[in-house]
């Protein structure tokens, strides 16, 4: 290989790959090991007994090491499993596929199957690999012919790798790669270790008498829409709720009311009534209590899937997290006795990235205002200098409702609706934000034409948007805030991680961190302090705030959106016939920091980004 292909920055390069066990909720158990050092072809091959005595990884784990893996966060999990500490530099090789046909949909899927055929690799049957990863699922014992069969698997994966590497590197940005989505892995890793502290009993109790009370809460909920009949709801009685209340409901082309789920999430938010009864269908159609992954120590485990989204953003299984299913269902969450739990979420984040990036001064001038929309109706002329959110809240809602629809690329109609007003009321709001904010409005229109023009769009760091001559003319004006919103959750997770924080979830915009109730303050703040920091890395200085909710023991962490359906549920719910007699949770231990990069992400410095002509920092 020549040089300068990036890897000469590094004394060894290492190549693995475990095998292990983790059932629903539970901590990995490795199974066994292979690695290979890229260059000189030295294999290590380790069975269970002998991981379980070492103390070290049998490779160098320092910044003069590369550790490259396919899905890096189940290796580093294993890591954690054995006591090991993280590797300081982390390539990812699903994380860079993902990131070089993000938007390309390949034909055999992003896996390191769909990798290897990309590139024109050989790769083991898919089905002779789905049964080696039930072997490995299934635990010991397994006879001598089927630890050799797992160990020649683990290392046909490897050498996977091996070929796999040189055919990928010359379409990596190698530094990116591994400090800014590598390193993101072993946080993902570190959460995924730790896990949510869950009310078991609660859950329990849930899911011995859920079937049961489904038919008395569709009783309690319908009293104020009369919209069910028996578990069936009836569009034409919906149809008489909306006329009866005054709301304005989005309809399909056929004429018939749009009754999908992001209508009523949209509606929802202007809406509280709507709010309850989208909590009901969906509890009623898509909860799957026993899908709820939760291990034997009470805590919710999953994989967060980094990157699974186009815009980067983690995507875990809905019916496996606990910030998956319905809103009222986080009622769960409960730190144990003497601990505490901290949610902490960027205030109005979209906003900031949008005012940010787009060199907008005034919608810049906006978010410090600290309240963006109130601000927004100064700025327009429609709420007086000295108006506040008590004097003129009605119009403050109503501009709030054009922020948040211009964020989703609301038209003049929708927007009406969402605010219960003509039409007129929507192409008005939105002339006055044009009329606001003409710099945003023109870079947003840039990124659309950016994309369609070069067939592509980046975030500051480098994730890659591909984009199609179908592409979605709202998704590419917005994909700038999401996916560099997304960039920035990622690099805060990182900075909390070095810094030993305990982190335990990425929620969208969010961070969950637990600890000890006494301590909580000081783990909220520094984390706030790591998430503020990663948005002036992201935005080139411009900071944004964050809020922070804090629950201690014996309170329960509890959505405002989801309070009222479960006091409903928790009302009709009968006690359980045997309550749950498992241990109390012991708080994880399992901090390891990850060795910063010297690259300067980490200490605030952007490193190899030029403008393009849209004003979207694109790789240099």
């Amino acid at each position: 290989m020549p040089p300068g292909h990036g890897l000469d920055a590094y004394r060894e390069v290492w190549l693995a790959d475990f095998e292990f066990s983790a059932p629903p909720g539970e901590r990995p158990t490795p199974v066994c090991l292979v690695a290979r050092e890229f260059r000189s072809g030295r294999t290590i091959r380790l069975w269970q007994d002998d991981l379980r005595g070492r103390r070290l990884p049998p490779y160098p784990i320092g910044p003069d090491a590369l550790f490259v893996a396919y899905f890096a966060s189940a290796e580093l999990g294993c890591h954690l499993a054995l006591g090991w500490p993280l590797p300081a530099r982390v390539l990812d090789l699903y994380a860079e596929f993902r990131n070089v046909a993000n938007g390309l949909c390949p034909p055999n899927g992003f896996g390191l199957l769909g990798a290897l055929m990309r590139y024109g690799l050989d790769a083991m049957d898919a089905t002779e690999k789905g049964a080696m990863r039930e072997l490995a699922i299934r635990g010991g014992p397994w006879t001598a012919e089927e630890r050799e069969a797992l160990l020649a698997y683990c290392e046909s994966d490897v050498l996977a790798l091996s070929k796999l590497l040189p055919r990928m590197l010359p379409e990596l940005d190698l530094p990116r790669a591994v400090a800014c989505r590598g390193r993101y892995m072993g946080a993902v890793a570190t959460m995924e270790w730790a896990g949510v502290p869950i009310d078991t009993e609660t859950l329990s109790r849930l899911r011995e008498g859920w079937d049961s009370v489904q038919e008395r809460l569709i009783r309690s909920v319908d009293s104020r829409f009369g919209v069910f009949d028996g578990r069936t709801f009836k569009a034409e009685r919906w149809a008489g709720w909306l006329a009866r209340s005054g709301v304005s409901w989005p309809r399909l082309e056929s004429g018939e009311l749009a009754l999908d789920d992001d209508t009523f999430r949209e509606m929802a938010r202007s809406h509280p009534d709507v709010a309850l009864m989208r909590e009901l269908r969906i509890s009623l159609s898509q909860l799957r209590l026993r899908e709820l992954a939760v291990g034997s120590d009470g805590r919710n485990r999953t994989l967060l899937s980094p990157y699974r989204a186009k815009t980067g953003r983690n995507a875990p299984s809905n019916s496996r997290f606990i910030f998956g299913p319905s809103t009222w269902l986080r009622g769960l969450i409960k730190p144990g006795p003497g601990r505490a739990v901290a949610y902490l979420d960027w205030s109005q984040q979209e906003f900031g990235i949008a005012a940010s990036l787009s060199g907008d001064e005034a919608m810049a001038d906006a978010y410090r205002s600290g309240d963006p929309y109130l601000a927004f109706g100064k700025q327009a002329g429609r709420i007086p200098k000295v108006g506040t959110k008590q004097t003129h809240g009605a119009d403050r809602e109503l501009f709030k409702a054009c922020v948040l629809g211009v964020q989703y690329g609301m038209g003049p109609e929708a927007l009406a609706r969402r605010i219960g007003k003509p039409t007129a009321y929507g192409r008005e709001l939105l002339r006055l934000h044009r009329e606001t904010y003409p710099a945003y409005w023109r870079w947003s229109g840039g990124a659309e034409t950016h994309a369609m023009l070069l067939g592509r769009l980046h975030t500051v760091f480098g994730w890659t948007l591909h984009v199609g001559p179908d592409a979605n003319p709202r998704s590419l004006r917005n994909y700038p805030c999401q996916a560099n919103g997304a960039e920035m959750l990622r690099l805060a997770c990182c900075l909390a991680t070095d810094r030993s924080l305990p982190i335990i979830a990425p929620v969208h915009d969010a961070i969950l961190a637990e600890g000890p109730a006494g301590s909580i303050e000081e783990i909220a703040a520094e984390t706030q302090e790591a998430m503020a920091e990663a948005s002036a890395v992201v935005l080139d200085g411009f900071r944004l705030r964050s809020d922070v909710k804090i629950v201690r023991s014996p309170e329960r962490y509890m959505d405002d959106r989801g309070r009222e359906f479960w006091g409903r549920v928790m009302a009709l719910l009968p006690e359980s016939r045997e309550a749950d007699r498992r241990p109390p949770v012991r708080a994880c231990q399992a901090w390891l920091p990850l060795v910063r990069d010297p690259s300067g992400i980490a200490g605030g410095g952007r490193v190899g980004l030029q403008a393009d002509p849209c004003g979207i920092a694109t790789p240099a």
